[in-house]
């Protein structure tokens, strides 16, 4: 049983970032769809995204919420960064180290009070939303800020939905530290072929 949930949960994930969405035409759809859009269109984006909302429904308590919206809020830092032209070194190492480190802080059930789960996340959101903004092109910059952080939340609501779900049905957490495991592993395998 868990092995196979392991492997649909590791084929979903895979499928979630659909060429076919990536970097819609904001003239043609709006920029606000351009910006939900965007963080549905790479895979190291839907799984860091996921695994915040799965840790922070391990943490538990106040985390479930503090640490999603640390993370939406410092990402909207990082896209006004970029927008302001400011240079933050490192962007995409960050971006998939950070998949691998919240996939291994699943993986391993880190507890922490909430303040430091959000301060961990916060950093790595950083990165992400400079990479926004770095990738904005002819949308409205508001409007697109809006729509990720939108798509953002929607998917840490997944992760933490899923992360209810798994606690309810397995006691003992190995669902979701076997989805850590998953995510950890992707993010590797996306730093060694990047």
């Amino acid at each position: 049983m868990t092995r196979r949930f392991l492997a649909a949960a590791a084929a979903a994930f895979a499928l979630s970032a659909a060429p076919a969405f990536a970097h819609i035409d904001p003239t043609a759809h709006g920029s606000v769809m351009a910006g939900i859009v965007h963080p549905l269109s790479g895979l190291d984006h839907v799984l860091v995204m996921v695994a915040v909302g799965l840790w922070a429904a391990q943490l538990a308590g106040r985390a479930r919420l503090a640490v999603p919206v640390a993370f939406v809020a410092m990402m909207a830092i990082g896209f006004a960064l970029a927008l302001s032209g400011m240079h933050l070194a490192y962007v995409e190492p960050a971006i998939l180290a950070s998949i691998v480190a919240l996939g291994l802080l699943v993986a391993m059930a880190v507890r922490m009070p909430a303040a430091a789960g959000a301060g961990v996340v916060g950093i790595f959101a950083l990165f992400h939303g400079y990479a926004h903004g770095g990738e904005l092109g002819a949308a409205t910059a508001l409007a697109f800020g809006f729509g990720f952080a939108l798509s953002t939340a929607a998917l840490h609501t997944v992760g933490i939905a899923l992360g209810m779900l798994v606690g309810r049905l397995e006691k003992s957490g190995a669902i979701a530290r076997g989805l850590g495991v998953v995510t950890a592993a992707a993010g590797a395998a996306l730093f060694i072929a990047g």
